[in-house]
Parts: structure tokens; C-alpha cells; sequence
């Protein structure tokens, strides 16, 4: 993987490089982006610290985890702390490769995303090692750092703040900040350019996050989403939240009890409201490689939004129910 150098406030037309820097004055990070290729890039971060490196979700594949490897080692500086942002197997496949040539790096995350790793409760990652192609981890390497909800984190001679947030994009995520910087890692609270995987089925979760982010972070100088190019945080997450209420919009009508299938999705709405969506987000790269990942985030959204109580909805929700 070859590194390319980039601004840290990516304009979000990425095709899915490598790598790319963050630079800046002495209060930046020089944060470090590897990407896998497209369909299904994710990304992986890292920046040095006083004590070596510190590295920000691990890959989905072991191939992709192998070159992200090959990259890092090319600094001549080892990994002193792997931090992971969710459980979702496209961050956190890669986990035992870095474990393999760092050992005495801490795998950080929090209780909840190692218990997920460790029983993998919704057979994300029994699905993903059944994918055509796949290679993914037979056995996932666990975090063996637990980090406390909201609290500090100190790895590597660097102090980072952490926040906790779901179940929404994924049942939980830990968010990383460096206040001195202002560069806020959220994994895949906030992508850019990205079609999400929906199939948890919160997007009323996932829009509250979004707004207890920004108040958590107010100010964030620089997002680090968990696909696509960094950016501004106002900018990145206005997109994420666009698409989610967009979404929510396209489907609501859908399962209403007036609609040609009742509750049911017919056909003929599913393929309505993905064409929709295909031509308010063109380019949008999916973040996984499901097969017909649209039609599966259509259905995810009309289970959620049936089981939806109007009269108890949170406030980020009812804001957009109408």
C-alpha cells in the first residue's frame, strides 16, 4: 500500500487510497489513513506517539490486514496500542495480525465491543467468513484492554478521550478524541460518501448518536470516519445524518397501513425507494460487500419503523418522523 499525501479535511471524492496524512502545526496529529480497495473499504488510522504508534481499527480481511501491516512497519516504529472503535467485523478482522507482529501492544476497546467479539451474538462474523472470497479471521484476537465508559485513555506516552455511543450504527462504539489536535475518530458513527449497512435496524439510534457526538466533541477539528476520507466534522456529519433521515423518509410511506402492501413492502416501493436513493447518493461506495446491500437496508428500516412508537420516539427521531 503506498502512501499519498492529503489534506486532514478530505473533500470526500476518495477512491479508496491506500494511505494518506493528516499534517499540520505542532497541535496535529499526523494521522495516517490505509484503505482497502472498493467495494467494502474500510479504513485503518495511526499517528505516532512518544512511545511508538497508535492504531486505529484493524481491517476487515486478512489480506488487507497483511498490507496495512507491511505499511506500518515501514516506519521503523512499532505499535504500542491498538484501539478499536466497534465490533463490526470490517474493523476488527485484522485484530490478530497486528497482535502477531506487535504483542506487547494493548488491544483497547470497550466491554461491550469485546463481549460482542467474543460471542458474536447477531453472526456477523460467521456470515462474513461464508462471503465469496472471504478470508477472514477463523478465531478473532480479542481486546485485551478494557476501557471504561467515558473514561480517559492513556496509551503510548498520549492521552485521548473516549465516549461511548449506541446501540445505533452498531449495538456499541467508542469515539476517540485528541483534544490538543482536535482529530475525533468515531468509526462508523459518521462515513463519508459510504452507503451504510443497515441491517441492526436502528437509524433512530444512530441519529441520536449523531447529535450526542457533536455535543460530546464541540470542538473537533477533524473526523476520522470508518469509510471515506476524513473531514470536516459539521460537513461529515450532516452527510450521515442527511442519508438516515433520508432513508427513514423513502420507507415510512411504505408501511403504512394505506399503502398498496400494507405494512408489507411490495416489490414495486422497495425498488422505488432504492432507485431514490441511488440517485441522491451517487457514488456512494457500500461499506460492505453484501449482496444487495440497498434492498437489505430497505427491509432493515421497515421492520425498525413498524416497530416504531410515535408518541415515545427521541426528540432526534421525532424531529424527522414527518
Amino acid at each position: 500500500m503506498a502512501a499519498t499525501g492529503c489534506s486532514g479535511d478530505g473533500d470526500g471524492k476518495d477512491p479508496g487510497n491506500p494511505a494518506s496524512r493528516s499534517a499540520g502545526d505542532g497541535k496535529s496529529l499526523r494521522v495516517e489513513r490505509i484503505a482497502s480497495a472498493n467495494p467494502g473499504s474500510v479504513n485503518t488510522y495511526w499517528f505516532p506517539a512518544p512511545e511508538g504508534l497508535i492504531v486505529v481499527d484493524t481491517q476487515r480481511s486478512l489480506t488487507d490486514a497483511r498490507r496495512a501491516l507491511k505499511t506500518l512497519q515501514g516506519t521503523a516504529k512499532p505499535a504500542v496500542a491498538v484501539l478499536i472503535t466497534h465490533p463490526h467485523p470490517d474493523h476488527v478482522g485484522g485484530a490478530g495480525v497486528l497482535h502477531d507482529a506487535y504483542p506487547k501492544a494493548g488491544i483497547y476497546a470497550s466491554e461491550a465491543s469485546r463481549d460482542f467479539m467474543r460471542d458474536d451474538p447477531l453472526g456477523f462474523y460467521k456470515l462474513t467468513r461464508k462471503l465469496p472470497g472471504s478470508d477472514y479471521a477463523k478465531k478473532l484476537t480479542l481486546p485485551d484492554h478494557l476501557i471504561r465508559p467515558g473514561a480517559a485513555l492513556d496509551a503510548g506516552g498520549i492521552r485521548l478521550e473516549t465516549a461511548e455511543f449506541g446501540p445505533g450504527e452498531s449495538v456499541t462504539t467508542t469515539a476517540y478524541y485528541e483534544p490538543r489536535s482536535g482529530a475525533l475518530f468515531a468509526g462508523d458513527l459518521v462515513n463519508n460518501e459510504a452507503t451504510p449497512a443497515l441491517i441492526e435496524g436502528n437509524t433512530c439510534g444512530w441519529l441520536t448518536d449523531l447529535d450526542r457526538l457533536e455535543d460530546k466533541f464541540p470542538d473537533a477539528r477533524t473526523l476520522y470516519p470508518g469509510h471515506g476520507a476524513p473531514g470536516a466534522p459539521a460537513e461529515l456529519i450532516g452527510r450521515q445524518r442527511d442519508y438516515l433521515v433520508h432513508i427513514r423518509h423513502l420507507v415510512r410511506p411504505t408501511v403504512a397501513a394505506s399503502s398498496p402492501g400494507g405494512e408489507k413492502v411490495t416489490r414495486e416501493e422497495k425498488n422505488s425507494a432504492i432507485a431514490e436513493l441511488k440517485r441522491s447518493y451517487p457514488g456512494f461506495q457500500p461499506v460492505a460487500t453484501l449482496p444487495d446491500l440497498h434492498a437489505v437496508n430497505v427491509d432493515a428500516v421497515a421492520r425498525e419503523l413498524r416497530g416504531e412508537d410515535s408518541g415515545r420516539l427521541p426528540e432526534a427521531c421525532r424531529e424527522r418522523a414527518n
